[in-house]
């Protein structure tokens, strides 16, 4: 399923859409376009903090607040797609119980 464009919504809010380079990345993770939130920023989001989906609304939801997707690390295109030291930073990232 081609999840670009869908609105991803914190626990606290909004924090952006799935961007398109979440083809690239695999089923795995999904891209967030942050826009004017974070300034331009992009994550990466381990699909294990996904909720739920609501297609007809065409919304993802995460299990996280906008404060802890901010302090996230950011997408780096050139890193994701062969460096496994990357991904494993992401969910550790996610995994950290104090977030």
């Amino acid at each position: 399923m081609d999840l670009t464009g869908f609105k991803v919504e914190a626990s606290d809010g909004s924090i952006g859409k799935v961007d398109k380079h979440s083809d690239d990345v695999g089923a795995a993770y999904i891209v967030v376009d942050t826009g004017v939130w974070i300034f331009g920023k992009q994550v990466l989001l381990p699909v294990g903090v996904i909720s739920s989906i609501d297609i007809a609304e065409r919304k993802i939801y995460i299990g996280r607040t906008k404060d802890e997707i901010k302090g996230s690390p950011e997408f780096d295109k050139d890193k994701h797609a062969g460096d496994a030291g990357y991904h494993e930073q992401v969910s550790g990232y996610y995994a950290d119980p104090r977030i």
